[in-house]
């Protein structure tokens, strides 16, 4: 840890120098870039360098405690070095948070895509229920929710919902819920009172700006069609739903819940990016986490998360084994004390890995 923060502080230094240097001052993009860099640099090495004066004032003492026999000075000593002893353990602490990577999607929006899955209309039901769960939880946080698309069902759940939260640090909250989302419970349409099970996929990506994806409309096909509602009835006169096909990768979004062609298709794009920013994101990702096998992130979505067992009223997170049984309230959008016991075990093993 020692030597990562000695090169640290280095690079410090060196772009102190640079940020003063009146010909890098005068191209304002790359200054900007070091600043920016400066910045983030600058609480390790005010960390490290008060790390480095304990040190120093711990030698100091112990010299004085081995050399001097004035005893009031001794005692001095002794008093400094037990306070400056019982710091050091802290500011280590310190200095290891410091040092975890920060997650830069963190501050971002994110466009959250919920899928039925294995259950039938019971998964659209749930899917439903999962899409007023964020709702809720963006709501006691002062988050905006714009729906981007949505299919419906005829009994009132979701094919597919796709909808954009927008609020500061969105992200680094709704990171951890990408994954399959399981539910236990007995459906208004069973007769025998049998518990059945079914399932819906989440995912979490976050908004991408222009610079991170660009994409190049000569690898887009666009379509444009008209709106229907549930059953395939037509809701809509003027072909105002568009479709847009990633030809490189295959990947296809829809959009028809605005009456305006143009809005549609600037949402379509908008989840066209972030889908493509993700998957970047998971190959840069994937050697981290072979390395760390991290129990919690973003990871792969083919993987069951969290149970909802609706008969004994409790929510499961299968990878942290946390269970709490507050589901009505959990549905209701009370989320966080879930969500934090995530970030706590998913910033335990980002410590181990800097401190290995």
């Amino acid at each position: 840890m020692l030597d990562k923060l000695e090169v640290i502080e280095e690079k410090y230094k060196d772009l102190s120098e640079k940020i003063a240097d009146p010909e890098i001052i005068n191209k304002q993009s790359e200054w900007q870039k070091y600043i920016k860099e400066h910045a983030e640099l600058e609480p390790i090495v005010e960390k490290y360098r008060e790390y480095k004066k304990v040190k120093e004032g711990i030698g100091e003492s112990k010299q004085i405690l081995q050399e001097s026999s004035d005893d009031e000075l001794r005692e001095l000593a002794k008093m400094e070095l037990s306070e400056l002893e019982d710091k050091l353990p802290v500011i280590e602490e310190e200095l290891k948070r410091l040092l975890v990577p920060k997650d830069p999607n963190d501050e971002k929006n994110v466009i959250v895509e919920i899928r039925g899955g294995a259950g039938g209309d019971e998964a659209a039901l749930f899917a439903g229920d999962l899409f007023r769960m964020y709702s809720r939880y963006a709501e006691r946080r002062r988050w905006k929710v714009e729906i981007m698309s949505v299919s419906e069902t005829g009994v009132g759940g979701y094919k597919e919902v796709s909808f954009m939260i927008k609020g500061k640090g969105a992200y680094s909250r709704l990171k951890y819920e990408s994954g399959v989302h399981r539910v236990q419970r007995i459906p208004t349409t069973e007769s025998g009172g049998r518990i059945h099970t079914s399932t819906a996929t989440v995912a979490v990506l976050p908004e991408a700006d222009d610079v991170e994806i660009e994409i190049n409309p000569n690898d887009l096909r666009i379509d444009v069609f008209r709106s229907s509602g549930n059953g395939g009835q037509s809701v809509n006169t003027t072909d105002s739903a568009v479709r847009i096909t990633h030809i490189p990768t295959g990947e296809v979004v829809s959009c028809q819940d605005e009456k305006s062609q143009l809005k549609n298709k600037e949402k379509a794009l908008k989840i066209l990016k972030a889908r493509l920013y993700d998957k970047a994101l998971a190959e840069q990702n994937k050697e981290i986490a072979a390395e760390r096998k991290s129990q919690v992130g973003t990871g792969d979505r083919s993987e069951r998360i969290r149970t909802y067992n609706f008969p004994q009223g409790r929510i499961t997170d299968h990878r942290i084994n946390l269970t709490l049984y507050k589901l009505d309230n959990f549905l209701d959008g009370d989320l966080d004390e879930m969500i934090d016991s995530l970030i706590t075990v998913d910033q335990a093993e980002k410590l181990k890995a800097v401190e290995s």
